[in-house]
């Protein structure tokens, strides 16, 4: 089922919002997909995906790889017959103030803040197209 990644319904929004391991799919140089579990925040409102993550992970170096116009990505999440998936252009941020944003929006989430990391960034997803059943 689509779903406008702008205006979702409130029920796939919700699901958005409830605690779950999620997937980040990136593509290596060679094109094929590399799958890894993450926690993901979404903001419909601006209508981005944000991923924390260590500046040298391969999630990370794929998405550089794919600059300037940014790797296309998808992060999804599952739970019984429930699912969600968010699909858009992915760069990676550096810049404190994004950290500081989406460390914040993770721990609204995940109920946790992470352990200072001064080699951490963020994955931002400007999103297009979002899709589930929720």
């Amino acid at each position: 089922m689509s779903q406008d990644p702008f205006d979702p319904t409130p029920a796939y929004l919700a699901f958005w919002r409830e605690r779950h391991v999620c997937t980040l799919t990136t593509p290596r140089p060679d094109g094929t997909p590399h799958v890894v579990p993450v926690g993901v925040t979404y903001d419909p409102e601006a209508g981005v995906a944000r991923v924390i993550s260590n500046k040298h992970s391969k999630k990370v170096r794929n998405v550089i790889a794919a600059q300037p116009a940014g790797a296309r990505v998808a992060v999804c999440q599952m739970e019984g017959r429930r699912w969600a998936t968010l699909e858009g252009r992915a760069v990676v941020l550096t810049d404190e103030a994004s950290v500081a944003e989406a460390v914040r929006r993770y721990a609204e989430r995940y109920g946790r803040t992470p352990s200072p990391n001064p080699d951490r960034v963020v994955i931002e997803i400007a999103l297009d197209r979002a899709m589930g059943r929720a």
